[in-house]
């Protein structure tokens, strides 16, 4: 009989907390509310972190990576951004595709007066010069391609939340645009024949230069532009320093009060919309893919990563507005094999982990 009236009792609380909830908050997203009350055996704490509104910290809300169109208002900056990304997924596959002329250039090396190996080497190093000069080329659209979606997901009235629920395809298109950093670095960084071949060609250049001879190629990549490419190419991760430099000049040229805010604001809200997404097989079982699931890691760790170039203090200290514990633990959910390389972007290219200000439990989590 006590346990009969015990059951009964917590019926009747949750009932009326149930109902105490949508008094307090009528706007409360249904699928928070399911996920709550079907956790309620764990405890009261998420049902007190409504109630204090603690949770609104935490967009909930589900963007929509597979089937985004764009409005009426998003469509002119969707279809500049779109013209841009059309061209992402060939870069890639020509970046994949990249063998080098490792074996050419050490030929040459090793036998300087064997003009024939001089000629092979630099006929095989040319073309290469070429596709990273492409490269680096589509970093400079892609830097202006953010910038054009940071200002409007971040221009007021709305708050970034609002704009990311509202301007879903912007949304997307930023989500793209982090997906192909991600991939870009992951290839550039295994492979080191790039940086070789244009460390020859630099050398090649500027010996002949001594020489008075001018080559062909130098119409193409001049000076100026060899110079560019070399800082390009010397960062670890250039595409994520790229979209750094754009995310910190946004923020410098737009000299609005709130601006830095609501950039940061529209990085946090990215990740967390992302791990919630994550997290919520309401939303998660929404995706037709699981494609778009690795989709939604990828963009989660990047944002995460350009979050902490760009913040003052980074992503991984107390004030940070990611929940870095929580993100850290949907990846370690996963199979090991699919998020081992997204955890390594966590350890290896942000800025600020090693920080003394990044908790000890963060720091295990990422061991």
């Amino acid at each position: 009989m006590k346990k009969s009236s015990c059951t009964i009792l917590t019926i009747l609380t949750w009932h009326i907390l149930f109902h105490l909830l949508i008094a307090i908050n009528p706007c409360i997203d249904d699928c928070v509310l399911f996920c709550i009350i079907s956790t309620r055996f764990a405890g009261m704490g998420n049902l007190l972190k409504v109630l204090t509104r603690e949770i609104e910290n935490y967009p909930h809300f589900f963007l929509d990576f597979e089937n985004a169109q764009p409005t009426d208002c998003e469509r002119e900056v969707w279809n500049q951004v779109n013209a841009v990304l059309q061209e992402s997924e060939s870069i890639l596959s020509d970046l994949q595709a990249y063998k080098g002329a490792g074996q050419e250039i050490r030929d040459a090396i090793q036998n300087p007066n064997d003009i024939h190996l001089q000629e092979k080497a630099w006929n095989s190093v040319c073309p290469l010069v070429v596709r990273l000069k492409r490269f680096y080329e589509f970093s400079l659209r892609l830097e202006k391609a953010l910038q054009s979606l940071l200002e409007s997901l971040t221009c007021p009235p709305y708050t970034p939340t609002q704009h990311l629920e509202r301007e879903q395809a912007l949304a997307k298109e930023f989500a793209e645009i982090l997906h192909f950093t991600l991939r870009f670095d992951e290839l550039k960084m295994r492979n080191p024949a790039i940086q070789n071949d244009f460390s020859y060609y630099r050398r090649t250049i500027s010996r002949n230069r001594i020489n008075n001879m001018h080559l062909d190629i130098e119409n193409e990549v001049n000076n100026e532009m060899a110079n560019r490419m070399s800082l390009f190419y010397a960062e670890a991760t250039p595409m994520l320093k790229t979209l750094s430099n754009a995310t910190t000049s946004f923020v410098s040229e737009n000299k609005t009060l709130p601006i830095e805010n609501t950039t940061m604001d529209c990085l946090s809200t990215m990740a967390s919309v992302c791990k919630v997404m994550l997290e919520t097989p309401e939303y998660s079982s929404r995706f037709t893919s699981e494609d778009t699931l690795m989709f939604c890691m990828r963009v989660m760790v990047g944002v995460i990563i350009l979050y902490d170039h760009v913040h003052p203090v980074g992503a991984f200290c107390k004030t940070s507005k990611i929940d870095m514990k929580g993100c850290i633990k949907v990846l370690k959910e996963q199979p090991a094999d699919s998020v081992e390389g997204l955890l390594n972007a966590l350890r290896f290219t942000t800025k600020h982990l090693n920080d003394e200000t990044t908790s000890k439990q963060i720091r295990t989590m990422l061991q």
